[in-house]
């Protein structure tokens, strides 16, 4: 019997883990450039010998992230970019390392310089990204950051940088609790100049709102069936309780 409510006891707790999981993928249904993280159930040996293993029990395995494309949604914001196609944008995570991520909304901090909406730094080829003050942003296909100041009458054109924008395959990446990417490896990937971005939009997230909540239903049922389960061995215990109790009398 304790097998039986093992079992049943670690379904619900991974059903727990999964929930949050799916949970989170519906939060993030209207964050830019967010890509679906995906779990997977798989049976783990509690206890292994030279016989059979015994006590086997579910357990809940982050395989990664759905990097299928999201759509690109025009927004007219200079500062918005948008990754054509495979690719990532370089950024600098709030622990110091280089990650990955494809939201592309961008701002200018109050010292001039481009970081993300969420306050972390982006990452330039030759380093960090100063822009001058007052100055009209650009963007180009190829991540080049221009800035056109006006002086005197005339119009100033110089290139403050370029985005540093990388294509490592997918399997070479990890999904970090902060939603962005690194290698698994650590370390950085290098700049892959076929990698070209669009100015003016961005990438929508690739989670549906509509199956993400499908899989909350399904995930709640199920640890509603595995409670039953429980439910029912309890019952069991207390019936075997009764008739050993009314033999031994």
């Amino acid at each position: 019997m304790d097998r039986y409510i093992y079992l049943a006891m670690t379904g619900a707790q991974q059903l727990l883990q999964q929930q949050a999981v799916a949970a989170s993928n519906l939060a993030n249904a209207s964050t830019s450039g967010y890509k679906a993280e995906t779990t997977a159930f798989r049976v783990a040996p509690l206890v292994g010998g030279a016989g059979m293993p015994t006590r086997a029990y579910g357990v809940t395995s982050t395989t990664g992230a759905d990097f299928a494309a999201g759509t690109v949604q025009p927004t007219g914001r200079a500062l918005d970019v948008a990754i054509e196609g495979d690719g990532f944008l370089a950024v600098q995570a709030l622990d110091g390392t280089e990650a990955y991520t494809r939201n592309g909304s961008l701002a200018i901090s109050p010292d001039g310089e481009l970081r993300t909406r969420g306050g972390l730094a982006v990452v330039g080829e030759g380093g960090p990204i100063v822009v001058p003050p007052d100055a009209a942003i650009a963007i180009g296909r190829d991540g080049t950051v221009s800035a056109t100041s006006e002086a005197d009458g005339t119009s100033t054109v110089t290139v403050v940088g370029r985005l540093k924008l990388v294509n490592p395959p997918t399997s070479s990446l990890a999904r970090s609790g902060d939603a962005l990417f690194r290698l698994r490896g650590g370390g950085a990937a290098d700049a892959d100049p076929a990698v070209v971005v669009t100015a003016g939009a961005l990438e929508s997230s690739n989670v549906n709102a509509v199956s993400a909540m499908v899989d909350m239903i399904n995930l709640a049922r199920q640890f509603d069936l595995t409670m039953k389960l429980l439910q029912h061995a309890d019952a069991n215990e207390q019936r075997a309780t009764q008739l050993i109790g009314g033999n031994a009398g």
